[in-house]
């Protein structure tokens, strides 16, 4: 169903005239403020939660070796070749069991060599796992403008929850 001409469509992660309200360290500090808000019977539905100042974060693991590259890819193999045989199975007549572990036998040797190929073709420039995230540095609470002074004189109650903005 379309909307009618005329009405704007209003995403609901938009504000129509944000106002900035507080700017926290921690997620947990800006969720505490707006959960105060709410508590307090304000229109919490004019709140939003931005992160700011985002970085990505990358933890190494540990060390790639070729037989952990290939045992990862055994593994991986197995998995694909187990569902491909559940699959293959529920639409054969045949023997269940031979099927999924023949379907497994060739999901972890191509596994194994996918793998090997993978990593054979970084010649080294890449020889660590890792674990990357994207993480904001600092919270903004946004409020609508004609609500923005009723939440400052709420969170004035709320000891800790208008940081110092000269800090």
């Amino acid at each position: 169903m379309s909307m009618p001409t005329g009405f704007p469509r209003q995403s609901p992660l938009k504000l129509a005239f944000p106002q900035s309200l507080a700017v926290y360290d921690d997620y947990e500090a800006a969720q505490r403020a707006v959960d105060y808000l709410s508590d307090n019977k304000f229109p919490v539905e004019q709140c939003m939660i931005v992160g700011t100042d985002l970085k990505r974060i990358e933890r190494i693991t540990g060390r790639l070796t070729t037989g952990r590259v290939a045992a990862g890819g055994l593994l991986s193999g197995l998995w694909l070749g187990l569902f491909v045989g559940l699959i293959f199975a529920l639409f054969d007549s045949g023997s269940t069991a031979a099927m999924v572990v023949s379907t497994m036998a060739f999901g972890a040797l191509f596994g194994v060599i996918w793998a090997l190929a993978g990593y054979a073709a970084t010649r080294g420039h890449r020889d660590f796992s890792s674990v990357t995230s994207v993480v904001a540095t600092k919270y903004e609470v946004l409020v609508e403008h004609k609500v923005a002074q009723q939440a400052r004189d709420l969170l004035a109650h709320l000891p800790g929850a208008m940081p110092d903005p000269f800090a």
